[in-house]
Formats: structure tokens, C-alpha cells, sequence
């Protein structure tokens, strides 16, 4: 079967209740399903092998004061089982495609320099036309303070 590419929007919150393991970090939770479709400037396309969700990318647009609106893709996942088939990819574009469509002049997202999978398909879609940057990311524990 082919693998289909679709953007959920609110209403298709059954969709995700049918998930492969190495999608999200975390099992999928109706209530943050609902929240997340339903939230204006949040997106998520997902890669279904018929109604089993193999992968999946989501992001989000945000604007300070001073900088217009951008758009930042938060997470790529895609199960073991289905790696290296172009899944990634294609959801990366649909996404990038969506934010074009939103207006946004521009789209980022980082990864950790221990990913070489995530950095080779990073540096495939900037097709030598937009910029890397070397930058550190700071995780803060909020709940124990």
C-alpha cells in the first residue's frame, strides 16, 4: 500500500489513535490531540500506511515584536520500520509547502549534532539555497522548581 501524506485539522482527532511506536516520544493523549487541532497556528501533517500513522512532523508559526511571523517545525518522527522510504522527506516538504501557504517568510528547526539521519535530510531539502547554523539549545526542567 501506498504511504498517504495528510495535514489533520480539527476533526480528525481518531486518526491519531492509531499510532506506530517510534512516531512521538510519548503515547498519543486525546485531550493534547484535541487542544493541538484545534489551536489556529499549530500543524501537523502525518504518513499513513492505511489508518496505521508511520510518521508524522509538526510545527507551529510564532512572531515577536520586532520580526514578522515564522515558522518553526517542532518535530519529525517516523517509525523504524519505515526509515529510509522518503517518508521523512516528504512530510519535511508538505510541512515547508503549509508555511508558504500560511505567509510565513521563513521556516526553521534544529536538531542535535549527534543526528546525522536528521542533518543528511536537513541539508538535502536546503538544496544548497538557505543556511545552517551552529547554535546550542538549552532544555530547562520546570517541574522541579
Amino acid at each position: 500500500m501506498a504511504i498517504v501524506i495528510r495535514k489533520l485539522v480539527a476533526g480528525d482527532e481518531a486518526v491519531l489513535a492509531n499510532v506506530a511506536s517510534g512516531d512521538f516520544d510519548e503515547p498519543v493523549r486525546p485531550d493534547l490531540t484535541a487542544r493541538f487541532l484545534a489551536t489556529p497556528n499549530y500543524r501537523i501533517f502525518v504518513a499513513l500506511d492505511g489508518d496505521l500513522v508511520v510518521g508524522m512532523c509538526t510545527g507551529f508559526t510564532h512572531f515577536h515584536p520586532d520580526k514578522d511571523e515564522e515558522f518553526f517545525v517542532n518535530e519529525l518522527g517516523v517509525d523504524d520500520a519505515y526509515r529510509r522510504q522518503g517518508i521523512g522527506q516528504r512530510l519535511l516538504e508538505a510541512m515547508l509547502a503549509e508555511a508558504r501557504t500560511m505567509g510565513c517568510p521563513d521556516a526553521w528547526l534544529g536538531t542535535e549534532h549527534d543526528n546525522p539521519e536528521a542533518l543528511a535530510l536537513y541539508r538535502k531539502i536546503m538544496r544548497g539555497e538557505d543556511t545552517e547554523e551552529s547554535m546550542s539549545i538549552f532544555t530547562y526542567d520546570l517541574k522541579g522548581h
